[in-house]
């Protein structure tokens, strides 16, 4: 950082299984920067993002922050996709005391314990699919819940929350069943659930995995209640699996913003999106921008002697209403340093994604 400038970096997906996800994280983020530095950037300092593909690899992550940090002398690094990629590159920002705001990655450990390196957005993988789990199980009369997870930190995450859902209601999982990151073949793990009978499968999974998964299960005329947790919430689910995407849920906090049916307030920010990038925003844009609008209006709270420890205690007061994008309200202090725990539920209705259960309905 410099009396002209302050620089921060990012690792996002753009060339490997959630590049549809690191690709709009990045765009938002973007969007973001272009329009503070419009207005001056941030007490006279213009903001430059650096971005660096992980490919959703935590051996490239790693990499890709020593890089940004040590070489780049990045201030922050703000957003960055995917638990284990965030896990991979801590050690090398808290050599050097760069801060990890906002991962896109949403296991307890982005900001437990607390430390002043670590600030979250959104509640953890772990606390929306446990009350989620348990809820609809209860409510579809379900009667063998299932669970089918990739094989590291984040499925492991969401099958902790399963188990701990499902407990609340006297209930255990009769049928567990991984599969390796990058996996594309799901027939045996979908023949297993379908053989132990699950009539409630939930999804630890992400893109083309939750595709790869219902598809099959669809051939073989197998049809519980699918339900997966945040990551799979992404227009590019009922894109590219169609119509047997339909009926399967997932919880999440911002709606992806269909261009024929957002809200009023929110078309002005669609079309600026549109105009620079060519191409309409999805929930992750969305994401991106927040991330971004968070930090800066942070920054901006901390005033012109900007540093770690300034940035750190304008976050741990600071508090932003829910906003046009369905965004719940956040608020941190020395002791909080998860913005918010709240999420909510949607399902996909003839090809498009729609909330059935709200913020206050939704535990």
């Amino acid at each position: 950082m410099s009396k002209d400038e302050i620089v921060l970096g990012t690792l996002q997906d753009l060339s490997g299984p959630l590049a549809g996800y690191g690709k709009d994280l990045r765009n938002g983020m973007l969007q973001r920067v272009a329009e503070a530095n419009d207005k001056g950037g941030v007490h006279g300092r213009k903001i430059r993002l650096l971005v660096e593909d992980s490919g959703y690899d935590p051996k490239k992550a790693v990499l890709a922050a020593q890089k940004l940090v040590n070489q780049e002398k990045i201030f922050v690094m703000a957003g960055s996709l995917g638990t284990g990629v965030n896990n991979a590159a801590l050690p090398v920002q808290n050599a050097k005391n760069v801060m990890n705001f906002f991962p896109a990655a949403l296991s307890r450990d982005m900001y437990e314990p607390i430390s002043k390196l670590k600030f979250a957005f959104l509640s953890s993988y772990y606390d929306q699919i446990a009350p989620a789990s348990a809820r609809l199980f209860k409510e579809k009369k379900a009667q063998k819940p299932c669970i089918i997870y990739q094989d590291d930190e984040y499925g492991l995450e969401i099958l902790r929350g399963v188990e701990a859902g499902l407990k609340t209601v006297n209930a255990a999982l009769v049928e567990k069943t991984s599969f390796k990151r990058g996996a594309t073949d799901f027939s045996s793990q979908v023949a297993r659930l379908k053989a132990a009978g699950c009539d409630f499968v939930v999804t630890g999974t992400l893109i083309r995995e939750t595709v790869g998964t219902i598809n099959e299960a669809r051939k073989l005329d197998f049809n519980p209640t699918f339900l997966g947790a945040f990551g799979t919430y992404t227009d590019l689910i009922h894109k590219l699996g169609g119509k047997a995407m339909d009926g399967f849920y997932s919880t999440m906090t911002v709606q992806h913003p269909y261009e024929d049916t957002a809200p009023e307030a929110l078309k002005p920010w669609m079309a600026s999106y549109r105009t620079r990038f060519n191409e309409a925003p999805s929930a992750y844009s969305i994401y991106g921008y927040v991330i971004l609008d968070r930090l800066v209006r942070v920054m901006d709270k901390a005033g012109p002697q900007l540093d770690l420890d300034t940035l750190v205690k304008s976050l741990e007061s600071f508090k932003v209403p829910a906003d046009m994008f369905g965004m719940p309200e956040m608020s941190f202090g020395p002791d909080q340093h998860l913005g918010s725990n709240k999420a909510r539920l949607s399902q996909i209705q003839d090809g498009r994604w729609n909330v059935v259960l709200d913020y206050d309905q939704a535990k």
